[in-house]
């Protein structure tokens, strides 16, 4: 096809060519977690893009949804204990180690996937700008 020479019309301006829409597929969960876990798992996926996540990235999510739920039963262990004049303060100490573990283990993750709040803002604390924001269709 050969270009015209000069100006192009208003017509042939207005018209411009369709890309087909592409419908992205979330992540479904994997069978292997529980369904605590699953929840844990919708609600991330969710809340990113369609496209975030990845196949490489499901192990790297299921342990992401397994430490969140390890470190809410150690949280209802800690506040059980805390009224338990029985518990020794080495147990007590231990309960909160083991927080503590699982709290880095989350934040680690969430941080190599990207999903965490240092993540999405810029040093100021703003949003960051997505270059693609959400699409209507991916919802």
């Amino acid at each position: 096809m050969q270009k015209k020479r000069g100006r192009k019309s208003a017509a042939s301006l207005e018209i411009t060519a369709v890309a087909p829409v592409e419908l992205m597929e979330r992540q479904y969960a994997p069978h292997d977690i529980n369904d605590e876990e699953t929840e844990v798992w919708v609600a991330v996926v969710e809340a990113n893009p369609a496209d975030w996540f990845n196949p490489s990235t499901r192990p790297l999510l299921s342990q992401y949804c397994r430490h969140v739920i390890q470190a809410r039963r150690i949280a209802e262990l800690i506040e059980r204990a805390t009224g338990d004049p029985t518990l020794s303060v080495t147990d007590y100490d231990r309960l909160l180690k083991m927080q503590e573990r699982e709290s880095r283990a989350i934040s680690s993750l969430a941080t190599k996937m990207r999903i965490s709040q240092q993540a999405t803002t810029n040093h100021r604390g703003n949003k960051k700008q997505s270059s693609a924001s959400r699409k209507p269709w991916e919802t």
